[in-house]
């Protein structure tokens, strides 16, 4: 091996290392080793940052702003409004809610498919009385593997037909990709439906009352005019008991008492350590008079006379409340609201509230201004529980939101116009036409996966021009020697797979979609069938609650544990390996 490839192959580990840790963000991880690889040489300084002008990056910034400009117009809702009925069979409501999720995810981003489908899930499972964990994960995982049918369905089919024309001469078109990846798709969502589903570990302690979604462990204040001043902690078990509380512990001067604390007197200022559901906190609350954590700030919530209103909200990976706290982001005093409690499935919260920092999956309970839920939402980038929009959609012009998209589609689709350009397009024209306010334009990009994008782009050109992946291609060929050319396919794909189940998809796709390449070439057939198999395993991130963003947000509302996820994702990746092959050699023959 060359110097540059010793460099580059060790920045790489180093990448997959800190990936797998996870102490630091993505985004950042990467854009640190381009900036080490630029000091060390091995990346050209005046090529350094063409990964941000990439087309790749380019089209997956456009294709979530236009995500976003068809769930404002209301376009999605059309879809969507009609799928709540608590009376069709779990396999019936799987196997709709799965079909459209798939559908959705072929033509938006899939995290936000998920966003508009999952409080309709919930709020379906609700209503049927039964665990929400049931239908969120294969919820989940149509929407990951819809994706694969059109080239602007996952960020990993996007790259791939930017490498492919960088290293062919010519891109994949829109719908190359639906071949494969909706048999794939198709097949998945037959299994998911009719036998994935009973595979998911059922929990006594998970089936949805009407009226209850999750319990939070929550803090209540004893205000100083209070009646409670001077009674002992354990003369509120009864009440408890009758609103279905569990009280945990107090709290006072921000310590924790321990021990003999069921028998110390209530003072003004303690706070209460509670494990409850929404509605039962509430009434506890109303009950014993009791104050929210943060008093004053719900005092001003009250007396602006505006109302206020519960809502329920999970935390997502690219949250501003990631590793933080509601306090350092200043949600009370930015938006008048006040965190009520938090729901962390497996793990026991025993510090403030407030200074609690927050992960992905964490649901919280917000008590915020009437009418300011999606402002709320919205900002925090976190996903509402409730059957609400995030914003006010405007029905007017739902059919010119969905007309400019079709069409822009069918011109890529037919070689008419460049695909970036077509989307480009659409975003101004829905500015103009104010679909998407102009001031929200910018905040509709997921930056983290952009700067992800940018940064591993220029890396993966740098191992191929040093001959790393013609290293690793070599090695896969020389592992597989003599072996029938399916057999090899499938090699790539599980190698392939592995990666995407434990790393971010976007920089297994990166890395595997040039060895793919450089294997054809070495056995000396068409490259077309080493994508394809890359393009699919890359999109089954489906083992892991972080191989994929959607399998992370449905963690703590589906109350699922780190190893339920392979009980239906390990036969799920075996049926799309399965099926994938097959269908790449009848459409992408060798």
């Amino acid at each position: 091996m060359t110097t540059d490839q010793i460099i580059l192959f060790c920045l790489f580990g180093g990448v997959f290392g800190m990936l797998l840790w996870g102490r630091f963000r993505y985004d950042i991880v990467a854009f640190c080793a381009l900036l080490l690889g630029v000091v060390l040489g091995v990346v050209d300084t005046e090529h350094a940052f063409d990964g941000f002008g990439h087309p790749a990056t380019l089209i997956v910034a456009l294709v979530l702003i236009v995500s976003a400009g068809l769930m404002r117009s209301g376009a999605v809702f059309l879809i969507t409004r009609t799928l709540v009925d608590a009376s069709r069979s779990l396999g019936a409501h799987i196997t709709l809610m799965g079909a459209v999720g798939g559908i959705l995810s072929a033509f938006m981003n899939n995290v936000a498919a998920l966003a508009l489908l999952m409080p309709v899930d919930i709020q379906t499972a609700r209503k049927a009385g039964r665990a929400p964990g049931l239908s969120l994960m294969p919820l989940s995982f149509a929407t990951i593997l819809g994706g694969m049918a059109t080239l602007i369905g996952t960020p990993p089919n996007i790259i791939i037909a930017t490498i492919r024309e960088e290293s062919l001469g010519a891109p994949f078109k829109m719908f190359d990709f639906a071949p494969v990846g909706a048999i794939a798709a198709i097949a998945g969502l037959i299994f998911v439906a009719l036998i994935g589903w009973r595979l998911i570990p059922t929990r006594e302690d998970a089936v949805l009352k009407a009226e209850d979604l999750s319990h939070y462990i929550a803090e209540l204040v004893v205000p100083e005019d209070s009646k409670q001043i001077g009674k002992r902690l354990a003369e509120l078990q009864e009440t408890a008991d009758k609103s279905d509380v569990v009280i945990l512990g107090l709290t006072r001067n921000g310590e924790r008492l321990y021990g003999q604390a069921r028998n110390a007197t209530l003072r003004a200022g303690d706070a209460l350590v509670l494990e409850a559901g929404p509605e039962a906190l509430d009434e506890f609350r109303s009950t014993l008079d009791l104050s929210v954590a943060d008093t004053d700030r719900e005092a001003r919530l009250l007396a602006d006379g505006e109302g206020v209103e519960i809502i329920e909200v999970v935390v997502a990976e690219d949250s501003r409340l990631m590793g933080r706290t509601t306090q350092a982001v200043g949600l009370a005093w930015r938006h008048r609201s006040v965190l009520l409690g938090i729901s962390r499935r497996g793990r026991k919260i025993t510090s403030q509230l407030r200074k609690t920092p927050l992960h992905a999956g964490d649901i919280l309970l917000l008590l915020v201004p009437r009418d300011t839920t999606a402002h709320v939402t919205e900002w925090l980038g976190v996903l509402p529980l409730a059957d609400r929009g995030l914003a006010v959609t405007d029905q007017s012009k739902v059919w010119l939101a969905i007309g400019l998209f079709a069409g822009a589609v069918a011109a890529a689709s037919f070689g008419l116009i460049y695909l970036p350009v077509a989307l480009g397009i659409v975003v101004m024209a829905y500015v103009l036409t104010k679909i998407i306010p102009l001031s929200e334009l910018y905040t509709q990009i997921e930056w983290p996966v952009i700067v992800l994008l940018g940064s591993m782009i220029p890396l993966g050109a740098a191992l191929e021009d040093s001959g790393g992946t013609e290293l690793i291609a070599g090695a896969l060929v020389a592992l597989t020697q003599g072996w029938p050319a399916w057999a090899v396919l499938t090699v790539l794909m599980v190698v392939t797979m592995t990666l995407s189940d434990v790393l971010n998809n976007t920089a297994t796709t990166i890395v595997a979609a040039p060895i793919g390449i450089q294997m054809a070439q070495t056995l000396n057939v068409s490259p077309d069938p080493f994508l394809m198999a890359v393009a699919v395993a890359a999109s089954s991130a489906i083992l892991t609650p972080i191989g994929h963003k959607n399998n992370t947000l449905i963690l703590g509302p589906g109350g699922y544990n780190f190893g339920d996820y392979w009980r239906m994702g390990l036969p799920l990746e075996i049926i799309v390996v399965g099926v994938s092959i097959p269908a790449i050699l009848v459409f992408w023959p060798l």
